[in-house]
């Protein structure tokens, strides 16, 4: 199994932080300080993004799979009973993490593997589309970023308040996204896949959808019929899909939440 590179901080109840296709554990940055006051965060590099080793050639790079890389991982730290909070991928990671083993809750920011049959052709010309760009027009697109427009231009698709990002944080997903070496083989494992519920899931399980999402789109890409009934539906105004850096207090007031789940128990069943 590949080795994994994380950030520790904080302390209390340990909270696992995953993310997107193409970026890294950088991503959570903005709300880490505002979570290490309450939690032990761990921040993880999924296989292949940001300083983690790739997969091992001989095994596929599915969410389940990668789903095991963090549970070794987790296991290595002595971590038995988490909370999980996931992003895109790393949102579809969370959710085959928690139906191996054990987790106090579950968050999903924008989660992906949430549609009917394989990944909707939309969602993989724009992430394509996006890499390639990355990719190799690296050197324009850092330039860009420095303008407000030119960080409308090259983020606009995954965040929905672009304006409020910064030159730094828009050259470091471009850099992030052309080239971390997971991107390319992550994408082709997961394009004929989707999440199936094989287990229950045992812990309280929030899903949240920035309402500038133009990724995942409505009638493609957020189907709940795998969640567990008791699955709470949140929205996350002015947000995108990564919505991290769109609203950091809120995303962190949304993971608190959700993690306060755990000792208090929510019956309420899902939003239609």
């Amino acid at each position: 199994m590949s080795h994994l590179a994380y950030d520790r901080i904080g302390s209390g109840e340990p909270l696992v932080l995953l993310h997107a296709l193409g970026l890294s554990r950088r991503t959570w940055d903005p709300v880490v300080p505002a979570l290490s006051k309450h939690f032990e965060v761990i921040a993880v590099d999924l296989p292949g993004f940001g300083d983690s080793e790739l997969m091992p050639s001989d095994i596929e790079p599915t969410p389940a799979n990668l789903a095991a890389a963090v549970g070794a991982l987790l296991d290595d730290l002595g971590l038995s009973n988490p909370h999980l909070v996931g992003n895109s991928l790393g949102g579809w990671v969370t959710l085959e993490l928690a139906s191996t083993r054990p987790a106090a809750s579950v968050t999903l920011l924008s989660p992906a593997g949430l549609w009917r049959e394989a990944t909707p052709l939309y969602c993989r010309v724009s992430l394509r589309a996006t890499r390639s760009l990355a990719r190799y027009a690296a050197v324009p697109l850092s330039h860009l970023v420095n303008h407000r427009l030119g960080r409308a231009f090259v983020l606009g698709q995954s965040h929905g308040r672009p304006f409020h990002l910064t030159p730094d944080y828009a050259r470091a997903a471009i850099r992030s996204m052309g080239t971390s070496p997971g991107f390319d083989p992550v994408l082709k494992a997961t394009a004929p896949r989707r999440f199936l519920a094989t287990a229950p899931i045992d812990a309280p399980v929030t899903v949240a959808f920035g309402s500038r999402d133009l990724i995942l789109l409505r009638r493609q890409s957020r189907h709940l019929d795998q969640l567990p009934p008791s699955t709470q539906l949140k929205a996350l105004p002015g947000c995108g899909h990564v919505p991290i850096a769109d609203d950091p207090s809120a995303v962190a007031a949304l993971i608190m939440e959700s993690a306060a789940r755990a000792v208090l128990p929510d019956i309420t069943c899902r939003a239609a």
